[in-house]
């Protein structure tokens, strides 16, 4: 499968190469990768247990906009997910 997309991402601006491994980087594309990117990002999900896995920890770790649109493309995926469970929240006093 191509990550073209995710490779391009301006999520990741900061970064000198795509590394699905690191919990960082999957946050970055999480939060601020384009649609594109998203959809690869899925694609591979989809064929990967352990990102799904790391994918899941990332959702129940890292403050996203898009958390609960995440946690269900994951429980689509066949991912242990709890949709009950709160999404963490921004804290603006740090």
């Amino acid at each position: 499968m191509s990550q073209e997309a995710m490779q391009r991402s301006r999520a990741l601006w900061n970064r000198h190469r795509l590394d699905l491994r690191s919990e960082e980087t999957l946050a970055q594309l999480l939060e601020h990768g384009e649609l594109a990117a998203g959809r690869e990002l899925y694609a591979v999900a989809r064929a990967d247990a352990a990102l799904r896995e790391r994918l899941c920890r990332v959702v129940r770790r890292v403050p996203l906009s898009l958390g609960h649109f995440w946690r269900s493309a994951l429980a689509s995926l066949g991912a242990d997910v709890d949709v009950s469970e709160p999404l963490p929240a921004f804290r603006l006093d740090v």
